[in-house]
């Protein structure tokens, strides 16, 4: 009877040993499942970032144009990038418009920002706190801000377009979204008539909204997307001129406040690998042959 028990008790050990050993067994094979997961999603990322890299390398290349077919790219069956390149001179350059608080430029920003919406007074305000932000004194203007607890003006232009979020009076149109698309301190500055959006155009002395309507849809062409292949292409400044039915005396009053195909481009290229995205936009300067790296983020 002893012995029987004895055996009883054995074999349920063994039996225990046995459920531990395959409950361990469970462990160690979904724990290398999760690392074979997680590891194949580590190479999907980097395949991703690698897909946009190379669309941003291409982009840079000097006889790349905004439709070339070469911004479209496949690598193997699921590795894609595509790339879109715009003309950084299209955007309002902040600090153009207020260096030296030239009237005429600073009235530019003025007109954009009722374009906006922006009521009257708080126009005035946003452009004396701007202004108060970048000038090298102290002296409040009537409607700014100079240094006070818990708020320093940089007594210097912009760095980069963001800071308009620390400027006073500009809280409500910088917490809209992409409410920075339209903005920029990388361009040479006048805007660039061949990329400008529409609310930029209109923003600019003596652009009527018919004469907004009217390049815009020469310039994009049939599908109405600029940067594509059907769009008009002008080769010079005159042509943009008989495009907007101006006389060449009217135009010339416009000279100093645009620019015609700015060396300064934006490039935003997306990487995939299966279901994994990675973005990159710069901004470059295409100078001969060498291009001239601004800015270069990912995300």
């Amino acid at each position: 009877m002893r012995l029987s028990k004895l055996r009883g008790a054995a074999l349920l050990l063994a039996l225990w040993a046995l459920f531990l050993l395959a409950a361990l067994v469970m462990s160690w094979a979904l724990n290398i499942d999760s690392r074979l997961q997680i590891s194949g999603s580590e190479n999907r990322i980097l395949e991703a970032q690698a897909m946009a890299a190379s669309g941003a390398e291409v982009a840079m290349v000097p006889t790349i144009k905004p439709n070339s077919p070469n911004l479209q790219g496949r690598f193997g069956p699921r590795q894609t990038y595509s790339v879109r390149i715009t003309g950084e001179g299209g955007r309002l350059n902040i600090n153009w418009l207020v260096a030296g608080e030239n009237p005429d430029r600073i009235e530019i920003l003025r007109r954009y920002l009722e374009v906006k919406g922006i009521e009257l007074n708080e126009r005035d305000r946003m452009i004396d706190c701007l202004l108060d932000w970048v000038d090298p004194d102290d002296l409040v203007r009537l409607n700014g801000a100079e240094a006070e607890e818990g708020y320093q003006p940089a007594n210097a232009l912009l760095v980069r377009v963001d800071e308009l979020k620390k400027v006073k009076g500009w809280e409500t149109i910088t917490s809209t979204p992409g409410w920075d698309d339209e903005f920029t301190v990388n361009s040479t500055g006048p805007v660039d008539v061949a990329w400008a959006p529409r609310d930029v155009l209109r923003a600019l002395p003596g652009f009527t909204d018919q004469m907004v309507e009217r390049l815009l849809q020469l310039r994009a062409g049939p599908d109405g997307q600029d940067g594509t292949a059907d769009d008009t292409v002008f080769k010079n400044m005159d042509e943009v001129r008989v495009a907007l039915g101006l006389s060449p005396e009217q135009f010339q009053q416009l000279s100093p406040f645009i620019s015609f195909r700015d060396s300064v481009l934006r490039v935003v290229s997306t990487g995939r690998s299966s279901d994994i995205t990675r973005v990159i936009q710069l901004v470059f300067r295409r100078a001969g042959t060498t291009p001239q790296l601004i800015t270069w983020k990912e995300f």
